[in-house]
């Protein structure tokens, strides 16, 4: 994971989940970028590098965030979009190549009946970027048990693993495979990819009305640090993204959530 992208929005608590995303990228030497958004009525929305041009006062917003942290030898550039925050995401993707989005769930102008807010349900939904949603006031700490749950073990690519591969390469994870038969399943989903099968010390099956219900039925056996789940037209989050925002009555988890996407090429 060689670029990590961590939307910088209002919440006063948003150094924290910075400092997260630098310990996580500190042990991969990753380059960390911050975005801020801003709507100015001007010329259609363009990328540029806070070195170049960036509004004052978004400027000093960043670079009060990042004085926040400790960057532990990183690299931390700051990039604004002028436009929406999906749309800013993309074109940052698109110049930058971006590898991991990390971003809390919700800021703290949204209820907290709400798991994902807006904002970051709409990255989600609407991006193809995999992304490491972080709990606020979560502290780093290396992922020892990782659960990845699933409806259908067909991928139609393998690097859809790439970064939960890193992951367990770097944190020495051990990984459990969790395939949930939902209403609807076929004897192919059964199937799991060999390459998801080769990472996994662990497979169990189980039956349920959604992927999230089989999780829940699991989690307290399994004791997860990390939850890892798939975005894809039958993944984890097929129904709940119909909308941008999720309520915690919908999903809900206390540790940090790795959902998968691959890139369209």
């Amino acid at each position: 994971m060689n670029h990590i992208l961590v939307p910088i929005g209002s919440s006063p608590d948003i150094h924290e989940t910075l400092q997260y995303a630098v310990d996580f990228a500190a042990p991969l030497q990753s380059k960390i970028f911050v975005m801020e958004v801003f709507n100015a009525p001007s010329a259609p929305g363009t990328l540029v590098n806070v070195s170049e041009k960036v509004a004052q006062q978004n400027k000093a917003h960043l670079l009060e965030v990042i004085g926040k942290v400790d960057p532990k030898g990183l690299e931390i550039k700051i990039v604004t979009y002028n436009g929406s925050v999906v749309e800013g995401v993309k074109a940052i993707d698109k110049e930058l190549q971006i590898d991991l989005i990390i971003m809390s769930p919700r800021h703290n102008d949204i209820q907290d009946i709400y798991y994902l807010g807006p904002t970051s349900g709409s990255i989600i939904k609407r991006t193809n970027i995999p992304t490491l949603i972080v709990p606020k006031k979560a502290v780093f700490k290396p992922f020892k048990n990782v659960l990845t749950a699933f409806k259908s073990g067909i991928l139609k690519r393998n690097r859809i693993l790439t970064p939960l591969l890193e992951i367990q390469k770097n944190h020495q994870s051990k990984v459990s495979l969790l395939l949930v038969k939902t209403p609807g399943y076929t004897d192919a989903d059964l199937k799991i990819n060999t390459a998801l099968m080769d990472m996994s010390s662990q497979v169990n099956m189980t039956q349920n009305a959604t992927t999230y219900l089989g999780v829940l039925e699991h989690f307290r056996d399994q004791k997860p640090d990390l939850l890892c789940v798939f975005r894809r037209k039958r993944g984890f989050f097929t129904n709940l993204l119909e909308k941008s925002t999720i309520l915690k009555s919908e999903f809900h988890v206390s540790i940090p959530v790795l959902v998968l996407s691959v890139k369209k090429d």
